[in-house]
């Protein structure tokens, strides 16, 4: 398995963990985000989602599949930035850009394990 494999892997397993818990128990991590109880589908959606795109990369990883890994990358940056601004415009806790954090943390060691892959690959062994 890849660095880049392995890093998507990681990201999955937290995917799993954030999405079981807002389909299983939403208002366990409403409360951490420090946001209002809900008993609204919504968030049962967002859970869902989150286990899909959990999904998605435990499988791109499974199969080295680069083109997704370089594309999650852009997207959890997309994350990061939305996250800090709800966050900054008082639309959501402040709690929620450490989420965006984590994001970014994960795309980051993505984007490295990428790097660190492509010149594993130009040098013979």
């Amino acid at each position: 398995m890849s660095r880049a494999a392995l890093s998507a892997r990681a990201f999955a397993v937290y995917l799993f963990i954030v999405g079981g818990t807002l389909v299983l128990a939403p208002n366990a991590l409403l409360s951490i985000l420090q946001m209002p109880r809900t008993t609204e589908v919504w968030v049962h959606v967002v859970g869902v989602l989150a286990l899909v795109i959990g999904t998605q990369a435990w499988v791109a990883a499974t199969h080295d599949n680069t083109s997704f890994l370089v594309a999650s990358v852009y997207t959890r940056l997309i994350v990061f930035v939305a996250f800090g601004a709800f966050a900054v415009l008082g639309l959501a806790s402040p709690v929620l850009a450490v989420f965006g954090t984590i994001d970014l943390l994960a795309a980051a060691w993505t984007h490295f394990a990428l790097q660190a892959d492509a010149r594993r690959a130009r040098v013979p062994l």
